[in-house]
């Protein structure tokens, strides 16, 4: 097994692993919001300004996730 080779799993085991949680928040955000709406349709404004952040808070960790990838590629 050479150094190459090494290099490369570790870049589909980081990406595997490091998008998976945020793909599952981004869902139980939506998820969580549409039911916060169903309970309270007034509070639409508020849900959806929060909605917005907390998805692009986990946004930000898959954007990590493929920096250090690119980082393992090519140095």
């Amino acid at each position: 097994m050479n150094t190459e080779m090494v290099r490369l799993v570790a870049i589909a085991i980081v990406m595997g692993l490091g998008v998976f949680g945020p793909a599952t928040a981004i869902g139980r955000i939506g998820s969580s919001a549409v039911d916060a709406l169903g309970r309270n349709p007034e509070a639409e404004s508020a849900v959806r300004t929060t909605m917005i952040l907390a998805i692009a808070f986990a946004e930000a960790v898959a954007i990590y996730v493929l920096v250090i990838a690119l980082i393992l590629k090519f140095v």
